[in-house]
């Protein structure tokens, strides 16, 4: 009896304990924490103990790109909003100005996105979009001239090869007027693309959807909503307990591939006109030497004189990849899904093409960068669909936000909701309609230029942007050339978007009829 007796004791104590615990830790996030806004009379949302504003993030209900939209469109006329992410604070920028002193004017007080990125706990995190400070400014001067257009267009044979396989697969299907997954298809060509680029494998994902390549790059994207939510706001808290964003099996698996690689074409002096060939060289002479043809001559010998190790090298590709597939193919999806239900686009789009592949004789890079109409359509779909719906930075150093009588603290988190302004009805009238035209040149030249981010802006825009293009560009090409698109009954209009996705895409299955011309 006495021994029952104390045990209940004992756990009244602890329960005791713990209700006084929470009750310091509720008073602490509710009158220090949550007091970060009101202290220097910023508007805010009402934030509750202990996740803050990100509860819909935290659980999962809602995709992040999504949840700022809504954010963004309720108090825009605030210029800027206040939240609390977790325990932090982090300030929404609403003003397109305000964005632009953010990403370009002021970008040596806000050049890191203060993400997670550990090249111990996870080696594959240290590259270019995650890497802050000197880090990011070094291997930036280093990878931009592996971006030229003389180097993609050396790289275009490559995606040539990969949309006619891509074009013959479905050759059969629009024979029977079949139903297909165009989200699937998609996502199986940029993967042959990225990998035959950025790895030099033929992983011939299009005859067999279900190899390791396509299997390991659907893992990179299956993330916990609580992961990707402390990966973005919260990264010290997977450094405490060494917890990488990247799966081990995945680390291992892109590791071993780069590395065997490498070590055969160093071996049989194989050069092949690549990004996984630029690596090498930036590797080999910490530089990479220009082309003739390069829209920039200037090799970066003097100002990176460090070479890039192994690790360093397999982390750009491993971005380069799971950057350039998922991207390019949920652009290309929504494109097409678009075009579906537009046919008098889609005829439109066609006949360019058309025209275009007759005065080129082929499909050439230079053909696809006169294709204006099919510019437009790609713009317009990553207005209404950008990929990446919002753009992260922290205040690296105290700083005053002009015009708005406001001090940021350093370590202070901001965040531009793309997708907000791509779909605010003030700056893209009836933003739902699918309208190319927005993207004519005097349309564009009355809009502010920081109005349309799908690359980002600044000193931090997508370096890739000009490979996701093209790649993306192919694909449809290769496809509007030969095949008509109709929507299928049984796809959701509007699409609804994946919640546990950091990048913008389909919930399930994009599914259209195809048939032939």
């Amino acid at each position: 009896m006495i021994g029952k007796h104390t045990l209940t004791m004992v756990l009244a104590e602890l329960i005791g304990a713990l209700i006084v615990a929470l009750s310091i830790l509720y008073i602490y996030y509710k009158f220090v924490i949550f007091n970060f806004w009101r202290k220097r009379e910023v508007f805010y949302v009402e934030p509750v103990v202990p996740t803050g504003n990100i509860t819909a993030l935290v659980t999962g209900t809602k995709q992040i790109g999504v949840f700022f939209r809504d954010v963004y469109l309720k108090y825009k006329d605030h210029r800027v909003i206040g939240t609390y992410t977790l325990f932090k604070p982090n300030l929404v920028i609403a003003d397109l100005d305000l964005i632009r002193t953010v990403l370009t004017k002021e970008f040596t007080s806000f050049h890191d996105r203060g993400m997670f990125c550990n090249e111990k706990i996870d080696p594959l995190s240290g590259h270019l979009f995650l890497m802050p400070g000197k880090k990011w400014r070094n291997l930036r001067v280093k990878m931009t001239p592996t971006f030229t257009s003389g180097k993609i267009k050396q790289m275009f044979p490559i995606l040539n090869e990969c949309s006619e396989e891509l074009a013959k697969f479905l050759n059969s299907k629009a024979q029977m007027r079949e139903s297909i997954d165009i989200k699937d298809i998609f996502a199986r060509y940029t993967t042959d693309v990225i990998m035959s680029t950025a790895f030099g494998i033929k992983s011939n994902c299009i005859e067999e959807p279900n190899n390791e390549y396509r299997n390991n790059g659907k893992k990179i994207f299956k993330l916990n909503s609580v992961v990707i939510a402390l990966a973005v706001f919260v990264p010290q808290i997977l450094e405490i307990f060494s917890i990488p964003i990247t799966d081990r099996r995945v680390t291992r698996f892109y590791m071993n591939m780069f590395r065997e690689n490498v070590e055969y074409r160093q071996t049989h002096n194989i050069v092949r006109y690549d990004f996984m060939n630029l690596l090498i060289q930036l590797m080999e002479r910490g530089y990479i030497e220009p082309d003739m043809n390069d829209d920039k001559q200037e090799t970066n010998k003097s100002s990176t004189v460090s070479k890039l190790t192994m690790t360093e090298a397999t982390a750009q590709s491993f971005a380069f990849f799971a950057a350039g597939f998922e991207t390019s193919s949920t652009t290309a999806t929504f494109a097409l899904y678009e075009l579906a239900q537009h046919h008098d686009i889609q005829d439109k789009v066609r006949k360019e093409i058309d025209e275009m592949l007759v005065k080129h004789g082929d499909l050439t890079y230079d053909a696809v960068n006169e294709m204006n109409y099919l510019h437009k359509v790609v713009n317009e779909t990553m207005r209404k669909y950008p990929p990446l719906p919002l753009l992260n930075r922290v205040c690296t150093k105290e700083t005053d936000l002009p015009t708005m009588n406001l001090r940021l603290p350093k370590g202070t988190l901001i965040t531009v909701p793309v997708l907000g302004l791509h779909r605010d009805p003030s700056i893209y009238p009836d933003p739902e309609k699918f309208d190319p035209e927005r993207f004519n040149a005097d349309v564009i030249g009355k809009r502010h230029p920081y109005a349309y981010l799908p690359f980002g802006e600044g000193p931090r825009i997508c370096i890739g942007a000009r490979f996701g293009y093209i790649q993306t560009k192919v694909g449809l090409v290769s496809l509007l050339s030969r095949y008509k698109f109709h929507l299928h009954p049984q796809t959701r209009v509007p699409l609804i978007f994946n919640e546990s996705s950091g990048i913008l895409s389909a919930k399930g299955d994009v599914h259209l009829i195809i048939e032939p011309r």
